[in-house]
This record gives structure tokens, C-alpha cells and sequence, in this order.
């Protein structure tokens, strides 16, 4: 089949996946995406994407590595420096020794080193599909870190070992001083070329800019080609980890952004906006690739007559489980170890339920695949490579079996850590909120120039306010507090029409009035029941108008549209407050009141001042920056949810917190 039509195909079963999905949630995409791609390989038999070991690390990991090197929290990091790295390197190497004796007893007809070969390739984590689990059942956030952490280095020390063990197998040459060399070699020499070229295309960046090449576009596309540049620099030149090499670049761009101005808002939203197109599209397209692959790995060994089936998928399920055995082990001893030894008060006492969701978590996935299918067919001396067909098998049989085991078991276990998450929901909302809103001061921050210095200063110092009188809120208390505001609005609709009943405005500024006010409504109304009554409200409003201004010119009310009344704004705004005040001494919801009341006072004391009023323009600065800094908010929300950071309901109360932001700062909007 041609290679266009196979890739326009396999963009179209992704997104049919995610439909899939979508209606199935309670089965993991990475595990829909295998499926499909398994039925697409046996309904279209000449359907094939073979992709060497070298190009798939090119084109899907180092792309994704680097994203998550760049994403990845720097303080739990370091933090974790110590479980990340045991379990990426020394768990590797135990996993290569012990799970490869294992192998080669069960089944004497694979070689020793081959036997390594196969646990080394088996050693890798895959997190796509663990993010996948985690965004539909609760997955402690210690677990998360922890597969994170070790997947942006142990998918290097896997095919390190890996490609000892082929080469052992292939030359029978190996010696145990030289690979020790050899692979420190890789791992520093990687980590200093991702260090070293990660800081010379932020210089680059600089230096462009200087020379007047600000262009937005041009900037995200150096982002998004910056970590095949430092892997194929990093593999092709210095003969080191690519691998490690994009970690650390990816941690590096993501510290320079910290701490300067290497990237404006629009910039930012444009590459965010990019990089979101291709995770999806790498994540969904390698699980895929590994279903079409499946098939085609274990025909051979199903076909050859000398093996029995029904034994070689007996023998694919117990390695599979000696494998997570390993990692439960390495887990429960690290961690009880880390316990008594460590002087931090905060050490938690390890636990059988915790480290068998660390075990679980362990999936494997598509660079165990590609690794696998890299294995040669001849040896050096022409002979076949021994038992390749039944080593291809028991990969894939290892991947799906660790898939099916943490689809099915770790919902069973997280029970449990659900129902204590959801008691104290509230306070960990508060952090995610303090997230967002400090975000918002980084991004103004970031877009402020000479022209627009002071509406950002304003616009920080009210995101400031909000920051200081932020405190954890429970959901009931935010939908309550969101009915405040949504009866707010209908008391200065209430002045605003019985001002223009008095005919005391035009037409044009009513409706003006009447637009900004249903922009306020909408990002309000964020329940099903307040959306209706919003939309019915929005039908009448929209009808009266069309009666009362069919005999008006478009020239006209044009013109009249070009500034609203601040002073019957003013007027508007303080009847409500007013309201709210009298309000508040009837009601048990004071506090509520209170805190909508203090937006409102916001409002007022702003149009109050006779220099805030002077320029049109700074107003349409400041609009400008609200906008972009709502769409950073939301944006950051997306980040945290497919993170893991945050549950699907808190990503609802996030949002709803920051449609409460955005109908506080449109009062003054005009369209």
C-alpha cells in the first residue's frame, strides 16, 4: 500500500480511537489505539509500516521526551531524583539480569544473552498509556511522578542494554569493562550535548530577535525542530544518548523560559497550540504502529509447528508477571529502605497497595516494539538469530498482557485513594488555582513593552488582589458564589433597561450595554441549568431587538457604538453593589456576597478615576491582554488535566473559576 495512503489511513483510525474512547471511557486509548490497529493489519493484508529503531527514535520519542524533559516539574524532579533514578537504571539493569535468566529457564532454547536482549528490551516504561488510565481513575500523584520521571531516562539505559546484548548475541564478543565504559560514556556525553545545544538555541534564539526576526511562526517551528536537531547532533556526531541529549535540552528550554523573556504570549499560545497537535498525533500514531505490528510478530512463531500456542502465551503472561515481580520488589525493598535510612520527616512508610500501583504502572509499550522488531535475522557467521520469531511473540505478548493487567487492576486499586481524594478536594484546588493566577502574571509580565506598560501594571495588580484573598473553596461554595454574580448581572440589566426606558441613552449604547452584559452571563453560566436560562434569556433579548432597530441605518448606530456611557455604567454598577450590601444583611451567604461585592468595588473605584477614562487606547491595551491572559488560564487548565495534575472534575471547577474571572474583567468590554 502506498506510504501516503497508510499514513492519511492511520490519522483517520486515530481519530476514530478517540471516538472510540470517548463512548468507551472506560478503556484507555493506548489499548483502543492497539486494537485498531491489530484489526487494521489483519483486514488489509498488505498494509505495512516498518520503521527502523534509529528512525522511530527520531521521528516519535525524541519529540515526545523532550516535551515531557521541558514540562516536567523541576522541583519534584530533584525531589524524586533518587526513586527516578534507581528505577531507570538500576531497575533496568536487574531487570535485564533477573528477568534473563528467567527467560532462558523457562524456555532453554533461547540463548542466555539472547534471554537478556529480550528482558532489556522488555525494561523500558511506557507512560502514554499510564496518562491514558490516569485521566479516568484516580493514580496518586507520587505514582505519576515517579513512571514520568524514569521513562525520560530509562527508555536510553533499555536500549543501551538492549543493543549489548544483540551485539553479544550476533558476535559472540562481549566484555564487561567496555560496556560499563561505554555506556557511561553515552549517558554523560548525552546529558552534556542536550545541556550544551539546548543553551545554544536559546542563545540563537536571542540573537535572532536582535537582528529584528521576531516573527512568531518562524520562532515555534525552530521550538518544534529543536529536538531532532539535538538527537541527530547528539546520536549521528558524538555517538551518544539522543535520548538523555533532548531530557536535558527539554529541561533547559524549560528553565530559560522561567527566568526570561525568551518567549512572548503569542508566541507562546501559537507553539503550545502546535506542540498539542503533534503529541496527539505521535502519541495516537505509536500505539497504532505497535497494533499493526503485533500481527505480523507473532504469525511466525503461531505458524511454525514446533511450538505450542497455547504454551507460548502461557510463557508471554508469566514473564509478563516476573516482570512486574521484579519491579514490585525493587519498589517495596527502595522504598522501605529509603524509610528508615532517610532524615526527612516527610518520608512516607511504604505500603503493599502503593507499590503494587508503582508495579502496575510499569506498562510497556512502543520502544519495546521497536526495539524488538530491530532484531536481526542472520548472526555474524550466517546463521539464523536464534529463536527470533518466539522472542517477537513474547514482546508483544508482554505488552498487551502488562496493558490488560493495569486497565483492569489499578481502577481496583485506586479505589481506595479516589474516595480520599474526593473528602479533600477543596484544598487541593487551592494550589492549581494559585497556579493558574500566577501563570497570568507571568504571561502579562512577559507581553509588556513601552506601549502597553501601564494597563499590564494595572491588569497584574488586579490578578494580585485575586491572588492574595485566594483561599481553597468547595464546590458547592463556587456554584453558589457563581449565582451571586449571575443575580448581580440581572440587577444591572434591571438599571440599565429602565434607564433606556426613561430614554436617557441611545439605542446604540443600550446595546452595547446589553452585549457586554450577555458576554458576562455566558462565561457565568457554566451548569446545564443556568446555561439554559441564559440562552432562553439571550432568544427574547436578541428578538426585541431586531423589532426595535429594523428602522435603524448601519452607519448610524456604528457611530453610535463607538464609546459607552462610563457614567451610566458607573451608575449601574454601584446600584448593584448597593443591592448586594442590603443583600448581604439577609442572607446567610454574607461572605459569598461579600466577596462579589469586592469586585464590584473594583469596578467602580477604576471608572472612578478620571485617568483611566482619558485613553481609549490604554482600555483597548488592557482588553487585549485580558483576552490572551483568559486563553493562557484555560490553557494552563489543558496542561494540568492531561498531566494528571488534576482530576476531570477539579478541571471543571478550574474552569468555572475562570469563567467567574472572565465576567468580573468583561464589564467594560465592547464589541
Amino acid at each position: 500500500m502506498d506510504i501516503l495512503i497508510t499514513i492519511l489511513l492511520l490519522l483517520f483510525c486515530l481519530l476514530f480511537s478517540n471516538i472510540v474512547s470517548h463512548y468507551v471511557p472506560s478503556v484507555p486509548t493506548a489499548l483502543t489505539q492497539i486494537a485498531t490497529g491489530i484489526v487494521l493489519a489483519v483486514i488489509l493484508k498488505d498494509i505495512s509500516f516498518k520503521i527502523e529503531t534509529e528512525s522511530f527514535l527520531l521521528l516519535f520519542v525524541a519529540p515526545l521526551l523532550y516535551n515531557d524533559g521541558s514540562r516536567f516539574p523541576r522541583e519534584e524532579l530533584w525531589e524524586m531524583r533518587l526513586p527516578i533514578l534507581g528505577n531507570a537504571i538500576i531497575l533496568v539493569i536487574l531487570t535485564t539480569l533477573g528477568g534473563g535468566y528467567f527467560i532462558h529457564w523457562i524456555i532453554p532454547g533461547i540463548p542466555l544473552t539472547a534471554a537478556f536482549a529480550l528482558a532489556a528490551i522488555l525494561s523500558p516504561t511506557d507512560p502514554v498509556a499510564v496518562n491514558g488510565i490516569a485521566k479516568r481513575i484516580h493514580i496518586p500523584q507520587k505514582v505519576l511522578s515517579l513512571v514520568r520521571g524514569e521513562s525520560l531516562i530509562n527508555d536510553a539505559s533499555g536500549l543501551v542494554a538492549f543493543n549489548y546484548a544483540i551485539t553479544a548475541v550476533v558476535t559472540g564478543y562481549f566484555l564487561l569493562n567496555e560496556a560499563i565504559l561505554n555506556f557511561s560514556y553515552k549517558f554523560l556525553a548525552g546529558a552534556i550535548a542536550g545541556l550544551t545545544l539546548g543553551f545554544l538555541i536559546v542563545w540563537l534564539r536571542f540573537a535572532l530577535r536582535r537582528q529584528g526576526i521576531v516573527d512568531v511562526t518562524f520562532h515555534s517551528l525552530l521550538q518544534i525542530l529543536t529536538p531532532f536537531a539535538i538527537y541527530l547532533i547528539t546520536e549521528d556526531f558524538l555517538h551518544a544518548s539522543g535520548v538523555i541529549g533532548v531530557v536535558a535540552a527539554g529541561i533547559v528550554h524549560a528553565l530559560v523560559r522561567e527566568q526570561t523573556e525568551t518567549m512572548i504570549a503569542e508566541e507562546q499560545v501559537l507553539t503550545e497550540n502546535i506542540w498539542s497537535i503533534v503529541l496527539f498525533v505521535l502519541n495516537g500514531v505509536v500505539f497504532l504502529l505497535l497494533g499493526l505490528n503485533i500481527p505480523s510478530s507473532m504469525a511466525e512463531a503461531v505458524a511454525d509447528p514446533n511450538l505450542n500456542n497455547y504454551r507460548i502465551i502461557g510463557h508471554a503472561v508469566v514473564i509478563g508477571a516476573v516482570i512486574l515481580g521484579i519491579r514490585f520488589i525493587w519498589s517495596y525493598l527502595f522504598f522501605y529502605v529509603d524509610y528508615y535510612t532517610s532524615k526527612a520527616k516527610n518520608v512516607v512508610k511504604p505500603d503493599f497497595q502503593t507499590n503494587l500501583m508503582i508495579s502496575l504502572t510499569g506498562v510497556r509499550g512502543a520502544v519495546t516494539m521497536a526495539g524488538v522488531l530491530s532484531i536481526p535475522y542472520f548472526l555474524a557467521n550466517g546463521d539464523e538469530f536464534p529463536q527470533r520469531s518466539l522472542i517477537l511473540f513474547l514482546a508483544a505478548g508482554v505488552i498487551l498482557f502488562t496493558l490488560i493487567v493495569a486497565t483492569l487492576f489499578l481502577p481496583v486499586l485506586s479505589k481506595r485513594e479516589a474516595s480520599v481524594t474526593e473528602a479533600g478536594e477543596e484544598i487541593e484546588l487551592g494550589e492549581p488555582k494559585r497556579k493558574i493566577l500566577l501563570e497570568a502574571i507571568k504571561q502579562i509580565r512577559l507581553e509588556m513593552n513601552d506601549e502597553n506598560r501601564f494597563a499590564a501594571y494595572e491588569l497584574i495588580d488586579e490578578y494580585k488582589i485575586r491572588l492574595r484573598h485566594l483561599r481553597s473553596e468547595e464546590m458547592p461554595h463556587d456554584i453558589k458564589t457563581s449565582e451571586i454574580r449571575l443575580m448581580a448581572l440581572r440587577k444591572e440589566r434591571e438599571y440599565i433597561h429602565a434607564v433606556m426606558a426613561q430614554h436617557e441613552m441611545s439605542e446604540a449604547v443600550f446595546e452595547s450595554f446589553e452585549k457586554s452584559l450577555d458576554r458576562r452571563e455566558e462565561a457565568l453560566s457554566a451548569n446545564i441549568n443556568s446555561g439554559l436560562v441564559y440562552l432562553i434569556g439571550r432568544m427574547i433579548r436578541n428578538w426585541r431587538r431586531y423589532r426595535g432597530s429594523s428602522g435603524k441605518t448601519a452607519g448610524a448606530l456604528a457611530a453610535a457604538k463607538l464609546r459607552i456611557s462610563d457614567d451610566i455604567q458607573l451608575k449601574a454598577l454601584q446600584a448593584t453593589y448597593d443591592f448586594l450590601e442590603s443583600y448581604a444583611q439577609k442572607d446567610d451567604r454574607a461572605n459569598m456576597v461579600y466577596s462579589v461585592m469586592q469586585d464590584y468595588k473594583r469596578m467602580i473605584v477604576r471608572l472612578e478615576k478620571p485617568a483611566r477614562q482619558s485613553s481609549e487606547e490604554k482600555k483597548q491595551q488592557k482588553e487585549d491582554l485580558r483576552m490572551m491572559v483568559i486563553d493562557i488560564e484555560r490553557s494552563e487548565i489543558i496542561k494540568m488535566f492531561e498531566a494528571g495534575e488534576i482530576t476531570k472534575q477539579q478541571a471543571k471547577e478550574l474552569r468555572r473559576f475562570v469563567n467567574n474571572i472572565e465576567s468580573v474583567v468583561l464589564y467594560e468590554y465592547v464589541e
